[in-house]
């Protein structure tokens, strides 16, 4: 029995058998359906989601924090403010230090206020900006928190002195 070989289409010009169809041919075909991708894509990313900021690795919350602390949150207190754009809670977690993992100047035992944020948009489409941070810490919790005093802390710098939560995932839960 003689089965009909499948046909590979390039174009309207072109129907070429698989078998036999030149590797210049496919390579050229390969590349219109690679670029007739590209309008999809940009149009995606331009109307896609805020930006939420991406989670930062282990490793480089560790070599980013000047503090990393253990600790038991004991109370969360909050602000609210309230612009035209955006909501903020503005927040700090009132933490007694079960252990020092690194960092000058904190002991075990001594209470800290970790301090961390997050907001949410208005109004219409929100623009491609950060929410803050997530996996925000409950009362009674302990956790490894990566902190920042006086440096970059993955959104900006502070030079205030206190100590403020690395990046969007700078609470890590202990089971």
């Amino acid at each position: 029995m003689n089965m009909p070989r499948r046909l590979l289409t390039t174009d309207t010009r072109h129907v070429v058998p698989s078998s036999s169809a030149p590797p210049s041919l496919i390579r050229q075909h390969r590349k219109t359906i690679g670029l007739a991708w590209l309008p999809i894509f940009l149009a995606a990313l331009l109307t896609s989601s805020p930006g939420e900021k991406v989670d930062m690795l282990p490793q480089h919350l560790r070599e980013t924090a000047t503090h990393i602390i253990v600790g038991t949150v004991l109370h969360v207190f909050r602000r609210q403010v309230r612009d035209e754009t955006w909501d903020t809670t503005y927040y700090v977690a009132e933490t007694r230090v079960t252990e020092v993992e690194k960092g000058a100047g904190l002991e075990k035992g001594t209470l800290v206020y970790v301090r961390y944020w997050t907001r949410s948009w208005r109004q219409g489409r929100p623009q491609p900006d950060t929410n803050g941070h997530r996996g925000l810490p409950n009362d009674g919790e302990t956790l490894r928190i990566y902190l920042a005093r006086n440096a970059y802390d993955g959104f900006g710098k502070t030079d205030d002195g206190g100590l403020s939560v690395i990046g969007a995932n700078g609470f890590e839960r202990l089971k």
